[in-house]
């Protein structure tokens, strides 16, 4: 590292470079760029304990900073993770490569309400390629530089980590012996315990809360170093001094400031500007609430050092009203000095850069947000159905979309079984799996809270009798990946049923019984599908197949309750909520013989105006109509391709009023099953 680090020049040149082409080219770079083809292609819902996700905001994009799991489903304690990496850094330092990992976590992680450094652990997961010349040196730099100096100062244990050490590669050709060798990398992984998940803050800048402007924590303190910057790899200028956490003692006091602003409700949002610097994470900020912005740069600066140096730091929004309070704040903790005001926050649509009064840079917001959704957009259209990545682009940048909503016709704080619940008696529902399934866990909490008892039941309990569907007043058919991950999973389990005779008839005889009720959800939804002959009023019912974007779809979306038989929709047709979906083969297709009409459809994917969703990822998979969940003739079996289950917990979202007591609305549906019991 330090052979190579000697061929760059000391000194970055960045003349000819406008601010224009260089927010252009940093937006559309993978490291900077929307992470969405990539996020929306892997489950982060299952087990119905994910609080935060990459994905923020009523218009779902991917700027989170740390992620958040609640220990179980009745209290609001969990944990929070973050992760750090500055890999290109390593070719200039690798010692401060190291430290700006360590660095990144943490202010990555400080967006939750963890009590202090102190709580925090690590997890250190080094690469290099030792034996090649100068690397082991540098590997031995970086080590000594995060484990026996920077984590002891800051306070901060690494009880974990693994290595991978022979990263490099060697192969001869007609020219001689070729080698690719990979820079020393450290991969950093934050974990701490949380008291209350509720208190965490996101990049989704709030705007009703009054006037308010964004102030930067700039740990750096003034620096501005672009070594091994983003901006300068797209223009192809390496070199210079790299970005380093060069005062231990500055970010733990960053540490403490931060979270005392956010327990006093004096930060509103707080974003990390680690990846493409202090513009690039203001402008993740403006996209999440389509906001506006009005940057102000201080005076004798360099516009594009302190716009795109990837020092460690962090934007905080706060009320214009608050600025005394915040300031007081930051003095206390002895960070006065290196905080300032970065821009004003309004709701247009206009992104503007000043200095002096001179105006360096207008643009409109979703302009830059389609630069910023450009690299994700390419990769999904190859691999994805192009069209279905055309009509997301589409969606995004549609002023008109409203996103997602929060609009139930009932009231959802109301628990309609209380009394039922107060008597003691809980009737009992069998959580239905097979090999393979991943759902069962959520399913049983959300009817458990309901004020059923759940009780696990898998598939050959039922074959070897040990099991018998009479022993429940309903069951469900949980979510998941029957027979592993592999097409036609929900077919499958079908089979093993209609293929024990026994089995089939006491499905039958179940199904037809109108004393019990059923529900299937995902896979459990694709399995009841294919029994639809066992069901009284299901003949037009359709089969799923593979969805249209041709993808595995795991999103928060939006549906509306539709006027039905279904006894767990009882109260709550009009009702348009959002819902977690999470299938590869959700896309429903009536055979010849099928009716839509006549299907006893009670769920549809809608837009953010409430109309039926025809195109993606509103319709995540290309159901006619939107249409998404059925029920039968009499509303006592339901299928539904979301999961319900899943949001009865994690739905926490900063646009939505919270239903009552850490639920959602989707309990109803689980309330208004054990009413039907009586």
């Amino acid at each position: 590292t330090r052979r190579i680090a000697s061929r760059f020049p000391r000194r970055i040149e960045l003349d000819g470079v406008l601010l224009d082409e260089a927010l252009g080219r940093v937006l559309r770079h993978p490291t900077v760029g929307s992470k969405s083809f990539l996020v929306t292609i892997g489950d982060r819902t299952v087990g119905g304990l994910c609080h935060r996700d990459p994905m923020v905001g009523r218009w779902q994009l991917p700027v989170a900073d740390c992620a958040l799991t609640l220990l179980d489903f009745d209290g609001v304690a969990g944990e929070a993770f973050a992760i750090g990496e500055r890999t290109p850094l390593a070719l200039l330092d690798a010692a401060a490569a190291a430290r700006m990992a360590v660095g990144e976590a943490l202010t990555n992680l400080l967006a939750a309400p963890i009590a202090g450094l102190g709580e925090v652990r690590l997890s250190a997961n080094w690469m290099a390629a030792v034996a090649h010349p100068g690397e082991d040196a540098a590997l031995y730099d970086a080590v000594r530089a995060v484990a026996l100096e920077l984590c002891p100062a800051l306070g901060v244990s690494i009880p974990v980590g693994k290595d991978s050490l022979s990263m490099q590669a060697r192969w001869r050709d007609a020219n001689g012996e070729r080698r690719v060798v990979s820079p020393v990398s450290l991969v950093v992984s934050a974990f701490a315990r949380v008291a209350d998940v509720r208190g965490a803050l996101t990049p989704e800048l709030e705007l009703g809360a009054g006037e308010s402007e964004l102030w930067l924590l700039d740990l750096g303190a003034g620096r501005d170093r672009l070594g091994g910057s983003i901006l300068t790899q797209c223009f192809g200028r390496f070199g210079g001094e790299p970005p380093d956490l060069d005062d231990p003692a500055r970010l733990v006091a960053f540490a403490a400031a931060v979270r005392e602003l956010a327990e006093r409700g004096l930060a509103l949002a707080y974003h990390d500007r680690s990846d493409g610097g202090a513009l690039i994470a203001s402008l993740e900020m403006a996209f999440a609430a389509r906001a506006g912005l009005a940057i102000e740069l201080p005076d004798g600066v360099d516009p594009l050092a302190v716009l795109f140096a990837e020092e460690l730091g962090a934007l905080v929004q706060i009320r214009v009203a608050d600025r005394a309070a915040v300031e007081a704040v930051l003095a206390r903790h002895g960070v006065e000095a290196f905080a300032r005001r970065f821009a004003a926050i309004d709701s247009g649509d206009a992104i503007v850069v000043r200095q002096r009064g001179m105006e360096l840079g207008r643009w409109e917001r979703m302009d830059l947000l389609a630069r910023w959704h450009e690299t994700s957009h390419a990769m999904q259209r190859l691999r994805d159905d192009p069209d279905s990545a055309d009509e997301e682009r589409a969606a995004l940048l549609d002023p008109s979309n409203a996103g997602l909503a929060w609009a139930p016709v009932f009231d959802p704080a109301a628990d309609i079984v209380a009394p039922m619940i107060a008597t003691g008696q809980r009737p009992r529902v069998a959580i239905l799996r097979e090999q393979g399934v991943n759902g069962q866990v959520e399913m049983a909490a959300a009817f458990d809270r309901a004020g059923f008892t759940a009780v696990d039941v898998h598939m050959s309990e039922l074959i070897a009798g040990a099991r018998r569907l009479e022993e429940f007043v309903g069951i469900a058919a949980c979510g998941g990946f029957s027979y592993g991950d592999v097409l036609g999973a929900g077919r499958g389990w079908a089979t093993t049923i209609r293929h024990h005779l026994a089995l089939a008839d006491a499905f039958r005889a179940y199904l037809a019984d109108p004393t019990r009720f059923a529900l299937g959800v995902c896979n459990g939804c694709q399995m009841l599908a294919q029994l639809a002959d066992l069901v009284p009023g299901a003949t037009h019912w359709p089969r799923f197949r593979r969805n249209r974007s041709e993808q595995y779809e795991a999103r928060l979306v939006m549906v509306e309750v539709l006027e039905s038989p279904s006894i767990l929709f009882a109260d709550m047709a009009g009702s348009r909520l959002p819902v977690v979906v999470a299938h590869g083969e959700g896309r429903a297709i009536f055979g010849a013989d099928a009716d839509p009409a006549q299907a006893n459809a009670c769920l549809r994917y809608v837009d953010g105006c409430g109309r039926p969703a025809e195109t993606y990822p509103a319709n995540p998979n290309g159901s006619p109509g939107g249409l998404t969940g059925f029920t039968s003739g009499d509303g006592r079996v339901t299928i539904l391709m979301p999961h319900p289950e899943r949001v009865f917990r994690r739905l926490q979202l900063s646009w939505a009023p919270k239903a009552g007591p850490d639920e959602s609305p989707w309990l109803r549906m689980f309330r208004n099953a054990r009413a039907w019991v009586g």
